[in-house]
């Protein structure tokens, strides 16, 4: 991957509002609860789990015991990897759920380099002969082999020899909409990750862009209607695309803005509430790349694109559910500011000892394409994956020990000691919020 595509490099035309890491002294105490858990699907298979190996990261953990859990998870890991190759597909995608879980959780570089050939050959086996959930699983867990293999000439060799598998599973209309789903995020990760070459990136851009745009009319001020089994497969494209457009060089970007930046408004009006918040951070960050490559950039609809981003922004229809009309206030207002030229609001990530900010747009969907992939796992990833240190200008790896951890690590008690005088504060506030209603009522 070029230097240039790092996610907290300035681009051309335009520098950084923030810097985009600093190191903080005390331990992450309002990071919120894991989430893959909730999403892990339960696999019956002749394979062997593991969800019973699985540890949380701790930042007190002993570091022999680590190593045993390290060594414990390899072994599991080619376990799976032979069980790739089983005639039963229940077994097959049991292997496949199973090593999805161990990419995400942890770190094993060096183990899966020795074996990329292998895995390659029979996720191919499993993306051509497999079915539906089977091919979204091998496309899965492609994507999480990019991201533990990185870029160079290993990482970018495994993506090459499955790229035309990708858009080609992408391309078929009959594939299964799951199947494409993960393909289309595989395909743009993997493009993000270890693509060197100018020209591919404009392939898988180009073959992206084809997806989402058949839900867009070429001359109508709304979308057609699409059939609820693809509003995933779109929106998966969606991101990939923006995610790409986060390293395409400037030369490619006003060319992208002049097509799309007219027609994307129209997927703001979509059914899907996934579909129309993915189409209003992606108008975001191309506003973001157009006033970095032109200061005073201004959009000919701007009254129009600002009444709809409004409207979504103070959305109170009923027949949405609750958390839907939340998230989507929630995003349009933030939308909504920054195209009528404000800042973008500002993200603060804690893990370990450390603090990421996602101050642009550009960093908010890099960091949420990989957090999509990786789950629970990304703060494991963003204390020890060079690749993520990386693209969010972390630096080198910390190397601390066991005692230095140990002192910095805030105990249950005062834990709960923290949220009860948090939850103490915010009741105040609120009640003063109500006290003042009741008065203007």
């Amino acid at each position: 991957m070029p230097r240039a595509r790092k996610g907290s490099a300035p681009r051309k035309g335009g520098q950084r509002r923030r810097g985009g890491a600093r190191s903080s002294t005390q331990a992450d105490s309002g990071s919120s609860e894991d989430e893959a858990a909730s999403e892990a699907r339960s696999t019956t298979s002749d394979c062997p789990s593991l969800l019973s190996t699985m540890a949380e990261d701790s930042l007190g953990g002993d570091a022999v015991d680590e190593q045993g859990q390290q060594e414990d998870l390899e072994e599991k890991v080619k376990e799976y990897v032979d069980c790739l190759t089983d005639k039963s597909a229940k077994t097959r995608q049991g292997a496949l759920e199973s090593l999805r879980l161990a990419l995400a959780s942890r770190l094993l570089p060096d183990f899966l380099l020795e074996r990329r050939l292998t895995l390659a050959d029979a996720l191919e086996k499993c993306l051509k002969k497999g079915k539906g959930e089977e091919q979204a699983l091998a496309a899965a867990v492609l994507g999480l082999l990019c991201v533990q293999l990185g870029p160079g000439p290993k990482g970018e060799e495994l993506f090459h020899s499955l790229q035309p598998l990708l858009v080609s599973m992408l391309s078929d209309s009959t594939a299964s909409p799951a199947a494409r789903l993960h393909c289309a995020s595989a395909l743009g990760l993997g493009c993000y990750v270890a693509a060197a070459d100018v020209q591919d990136l404009v392939s898988c851009l180009t073959c992206l862009e084809g997806v989402f745009s058949r839900s867009c009319s070429v001359g109508g001020p709304t979308a057609p209607v699409a059939p609820a089994s693809l509003h995933g497969l779109f929106c998966a494209a969606l991101q990939a695309w923006a995610l790409l457009l986060t390293i395409c060089p400037s030369t490619h970007i006003s060319h992208i803005l002049d097509r799309q930046l007219p027609r994307l408004p129209q997927l703001l009006s979509s059914e899907s509430v996934n579909l129309r918040i993915a189409a209003g951070e992606t108008i975001a960050l191309l506003f973001e790349l157009a006033r970095d490559l032109e200061e005073d950039f201004i959009y000919e609809d701007m009254d129009s694109l600002c009444s709809t981003l409004r409207t979504l922004a103070t959305d109170s229809s009923k027949y949405r559910a609750k958390s839907d009309r939340r998230r989507q206030r929630s995003t349009f207002r933030a939308v909504l500011h920054f195209v009528e030229g404000g800042e973008c609001e500002e993200e603060t990530v804690r893990f370990g000892l450390e603090v990421l900010y996602v101050d642009s747009w550009a960093r908010r969907r890099i960091y949420a394409a990989f957090k999509d992939v990786l789950g629970s796992g990304m703060h494991h990833h963003l204390q020890n994956n060079e690749l993520l240190r990386d693209v969010f200008g972390l630096g080198p790896v910390l190397v601390l020990d066991a005692t230095a951890l140990k002192a910095c690590k805030i105990s249950r008690f005062e834990k709960h000691l923290y949220n009860a005088a948090a939850f103490k504060a915010r009741t105040k506030v609120r009640s003063r919020m109500r006290d003042k209603r009741a008065d203007v009522l």
